[in-house]
């Protein structure tokens, strides 16, 4: 029996208010607590969809409580970023990681609150990025909008996949990354396409002897 299954299975037994408890802590101590390097997030949030399956709890108060712990939780990995960020990236635990930690900083810097969006479907930069954010000094506001989005479309999705998913979670988990990066590459176009028409729309709008009233 693996690690994790050892620490899900249990999970399947709850129900009310002690499921909505543990699901949405776990979810907020992924980043807040960098809980994500022993349980991934998206796998209490698919058996927090397998509860709502089998009647345990409500799907719609799951996908509230999911999606609030995500963006409270990052919140907090943000002001732990901005408050100790750099010497908590210096733990021996984050050695291994540094060049994953150097790559998500410099996402940090070219890309700004889009890198805390794209970062919240890859486990590793979910657990990270928030507090990095906070560490490279991105503006709260600016973080807060983004990190809301990704919050919104990473906990519904994982929600309703573990809802659809029914009794086959331990199949699921397996394609769970899978999943990430099929979402994440669909937000990859639909950005890059907003940022190309955007360009396209200022090219226009420069050309001589164009007026730029309308």
């Amino acid at each position: 029996m693996s690690l994790v299954t050892s620490i899900v299975d249990p999970i399947l037994t709850f129900h009310g208010w002690p499921a909505y408890a543990l699901v949405g802590g776990l979810v907020f101590a992924e980043a807040a607590l960098f809980v994500g390097f022993v349980l991934p997030g998206e796998t209490a949030v698919i058996l927090g969809g397998v509860l709502a399956y089998r009647h345990s709890i409500s799907l719609p108060l799951l996908l509230v409580v999911v999606v609030l712990a995500a963006i409270i939780g990052d919140s907090v990995g943000y002001e732990v970023g901005r408050l100790f960020g750099n010497r908590i990236l210096a733990l021996r635990v984050f050695r291994n990681h540094q060049a994953a930690i150097d790559s998500g900083k410099d996402r940090l810097h070219r890309l700004g609150g889009r890198a805390v969006f794209l970062g919240r479907f890859t486990a590793f930069l979910r657990a990270v990025m928030p507090g990095m954010a906070g560490t490279v000094g991105l503006r709260y506001r600016t973080f807060l909008a983004w990190n809301a989005a990704g919050g919104i479309i990473w906990g519904a999705g994982f929600t309703v996949l573990g809802y659809l998913a029914g009794a086959s979670y331990t199949k699921l988990e397996s394609y769970a990354s899978i999943f990430s990066w099929v979402v994440l590459g669909l937000v990859v176009v639909a950005i890059g396409v907003w940022v190309i028409r955007r360009r396209r729309s200022t090219d226009q709008g420069r050309l001589p002897g164009r007026s730029t009233l309308r």
